[in-house]
């Protein structure tokens, strides 16, 4: 099992960025498909953003393409999420995921190893 650690939330600005970070535990990610879910008070967990080891490599929700992006370090066990342009909408808690059971990866029942969650609060 992966432990994961979100990171680099916090209150901004809209139109502003935030990088958030996931530490996950293993030796190693690079076999994994890993991927950003949020939360936003009221409403059920979303898919946001999904990294992959196959092409394309990465999957987005329409709502944030073209303005996050993630990323991974496969040697420092690390994913991201870059945030850009943000507004108001943006505010949730954001999750990052691992241990992909197949199947769909926007499918928030097919991981089974999630991060705590990191704060993100886009003021107007």
């Amino acid at each position: 099992q992966v432990q994961l650690v979100e990171s680099g939330g916090g209150l901004v600005q809209a139109g502003g960025s935030l990088r958030l970070s996931c530490a996950a535990s293993r030796n190693t990610i690079n076999s994994y498909t890993m991927a950003w879910f949020r939360q936003a008070p009221g409403k059920d967990r979303e898919f946001v953003a999904v990294s992959t080891f196959i092409e394309p490599y990465a999957y987005y929700a329409d709502s944030v393409k073209g303005r996050f992006a993630i990323s991974r370090d496969n040697a420092k066990n690390m994913l991201y999420l870059e945030m850009n342009s943000l507004s108001p909408e943006d505010t949730a808690v954001y999750y990052c995921a691992a241990n992909f059971q197949g199947g769909n990866y926007f499918a928030e029942g097919a991981y089974t190893n999630w991060g705590q969650g990191t704060q993100v609060t886009v003021s107007s």
